[in-house]
């Protein structure tokens, strides 16, 4: 197997994917009918994805804080009396 394995192969060697990603620090994706649709990671790959998706959350939120300081807010009645018909 060489980095995209077949949905039929992962259930024939799911130990063995599971190993390759874990120890080998592998990133195995998991292809259907030849195109990729997913993949399996090691523990550690998925926490720096995890910290990663925090800091980018923690920036879009620091901007729009910033953008709501210099362009100011909309209560939330008004915005209901925007949205109605």
């Amino acid at each position: 197997m060489d980095g995209m394995v077949s949905a039929v192969q992962v259930r024939k060697r799911l130990a063995e994917v599971i190993d390759r990603a874990a120890f080998g620090k592998e990133r195995v994706i998991l292809a259907r009918r030849g195109k990729a649709v997913a993949a399996i990671v090691s523990l550690e790959d998925l926490e720096l994805l995890d910290a990663l998706e925090d800091k980018m959350d923690l920036e879009n939120a620091r901007a729009a804080l910033i953008k709501a300081e210099k362009e100011g807010t909309v209560s939330w009645e008004e915005f209901k009396r925007e949205l109605s018909p």
